[in-house]
């Protein structure tokens, strides 16, 4: 049976961009960088730093040819949202605004804590919810 979720995918236009994206604005670490397949793809990998349970593989439009190629450039900015969990949701507001982090709402109150959304290089939902027992706990 299904145990738990592994890899999801956020399909790039450019690995190196949205690497340094992942990385170095939002904060995740590079969990894996190396080559696969006959044609020596590239497999890029990014994770929370306190949680690489759940890997997302950066994936490159040019590992695809012909109309499957054209699908996916047309899933750019219109794949679902990422959701991350963040102990302190307006610390992490303030902090990835700071690196260019660009927000389409600033950290709100919601029934399930504290919500603030982002967008990446190509305007895919970033959200994150700081849960009530986190805020409590500080």
């Amino acid at each position: 049976m299904i145990e738990k979720l592994r890899l999801t995918t956020r399909i790039v236009s450019d690995q190196d961009e949205a690497l340094e994206f992942y990385t170095e604005k939002l904060g995740l670490k590079k969990a894996a960088d190396q080559t696969f397949g006959p044609d020596d793809q590239r497999w890029v990998t990014v994770a929370a730093d306190r949680d690489d349970t759940v890997e997302i593989v950066l994936e490159p439009l040019d590992w695809f040819e012909g109309e499957e190629a054209d699908s996916r450039s047309a899933m750019l900015g219109t794949q679902p949202a990422l959701a991350f969990t963040v102990d302190d949701c307006r610390e992490t507001y303030e902090t990835l605004r700071e690196r260019g982090v660009e927000f389409t709402s600033e950290p709100i109150e919601q029934p399930y804590g504290i919500e603030a959304i982002a967008t990446d290089l190509y305007g895919n939902g970033i959200v994150l919810v700081e849960h009530p027992s986190d805020a409590e706990a500080r």
